[in-house]
C-alpha cells in the first residue's frame, strides 16, 4: 500500500513539472523571435556605433569618436546632419502627434452619439487607410498634389508646387501622415468607450451635466490608459519616419524636411562608401531621445493620475 501511494505521488510530481514548464510552448517561440530579430539587432547596433566600419571590411573600434564627432564637431558634416536630422524630425513630431491623438478622439466621440448611423461604415472608411502601405498612400497624395494633374490646385485655384515649398512641403507630409494614423487610433478609443459604463452617464445627467461635463469628467478618466498608449506609441512611430518626407520631398527643399531617419539610411545604404559606425551612433542617439521623451511621457501621465 505505502509502495503504490509513494508511486502516485512521484508521477504526481512528473505531472505537475510537466505542467510548470508548459507555459515555454507558448511564449518560446515569441522570446527565440524576439531575441533573433530584435534583441541581438539591438546589441550589435550599439556596439557598431562605437566603430568604423563600411559594411565590407572588418569593424575598427573607435570608442567615442562617433559621439563626439555628431555631438561636438560644428566643421563636420555629421555635426550638421545629425542637428538638421533631429531638428526636422521634432517639427514632425510636434506637426503631427497632437492631431493623431485629438482627430481620433474626437471622431470616437461623436461615434458613441446614439442617434448616429451608419457607424461601422464610418469606422471602416476611417480604418481602410491604415491597411494601405505607406508607399502606396504617399503616391496617392503626391497625384492630388501634381501641380499640373492634381485637383487640389485647381480647388485652390492656384500653381502652388507643394512639395518644393515650404511651408506647402510640410503640410503635404503631415496630410499623407494623417490620413494614415487615425484608424488605428479611432478604433482603440472606440474599444475603449464602449466599455464605459452607461450609469455613469446617466448619473450625470441626473446631477444636470452636460455633454461636455460627461467628456471631461467621465470619459477622458475612463480611457486614460488608451490614451496614454496611444500618445507612446505614435510619438514613437512619429520620431521614426521615413517614408512620407522620402516619398513626398526626398528632404526638400534644401533638406528643410529631411528628418533623422533619411540621414541614417544614406549614411549606411547610400550611395558611395557606407559609414555604418556613424549611422549606428546616430540610430543609438534617436534611440535614446525616443526612450527620455516616452519616459517624460509616462512621468507626466502617472502623476496627472495620481493626482
Amino acid at each position: 500500500m505505502q509502495t503504490s501511494e509513494v508511486i502516485t505521488t512521484k508521477v504526481n510530481a512528473k505531472d505537475n513539472k510537466k505542467k510548470s514548464f508548459q507555459f515555454l510552448y507558448f511564449i518560446g517561440p515569441h522570446l527565440i523571435l524576439f531575441f533573433v530579430f530584435v534583441l541581438l539587432p539591438i546589441i550589435y547596433g550599439i556596439y557598431s556605433s562605437f566603430t568604423q566600419w563600411n559594411l565590407i571590411s572588418d569593424q575598427t573600434w573607435v570608442g567615442l569618436n562617433n559621439y563626439k564627432t555628431i555631438l561636438l564637431d560644428q566643421e563636420s558634416t555629421f555635426y550638421f546632419q545629425f542637428r538638421n536630422g533631429l531638428k526636422n524630425t521634432l517639427l514632425f513630431v510636434l506637426y503631427t502627434i497632437p492631431f493623431q491623438i485629438l482627430f481620433p478622439l474626437i471622431i470616437a466621440t461623436v461615434m458613441q452619439h446614439k442617434g448616429l448611423k451608419f457607424k461601422g461604415l464610418f469606422q471602416a472608411i476611417f480604418y481602410v487607410p491604415g491597411l494601405v502601405s505607406a508607399s502606396a498612400g504617399a503616391l496617392i497624395w503626391l497625384l492630388i498634389f501634381n501641380p499640373r494633374l492634381g485637383p487640389m490646385n485647381n480647388l485652390v485655384n492656384s500653381d502652388i508646387v507643394w512639395t518644393a515649398q515650404q511651408p506647402y512641403a510640410w503640410i503635404v507630409i503631415f496630410v499623407m501622415s494623417m490620413w494614415g494614423a487615425i484608424g488605428g487610433n479611432l478604433i482603440i478609443y472606440r474599444s475603449a468607450m464602449a466599455g464605459v459604463s452607461e450609469d455613469l452617464y446617466e448619473a450625470a445627467e441626473i446631477d444636470g451635466a452636460g455633454s461636455f461635463r460627461k467628456f471631461i469628467s467621465i470619459t477622458l478618466p475612463s480611457i486614460r490608459f488608451p490614451l496614454f498608449y496611444t500618445f507612446v506609441m505614435s510619438t514613437a512611430g512619429a520620431f521614426n519616419v521615413y517614408v512620407q518626407p522620402l516619398m513626398a520631398t526626398n528632404g526638400g527643399p534644401n533638406q528643410s524636411t529631411t528628418v533623422l531617419m533619411m540621414y541614417i539610411r544614406n549614411l549606411a545604404f547610400g550611395s558611395g562608401e557606407s559609414v555604418a559606425g556613424m549611422a549606428s551612433a546616430m540610430a543609438v542617439l534617436l534611440g535614446l531621445v525616443i526612450l527620455a521623451v516616452s519616459a517624460l511621457q509616462f512621468y507626466v501621465m502617472t502623476k496627472r493620475s495620481k493626482g
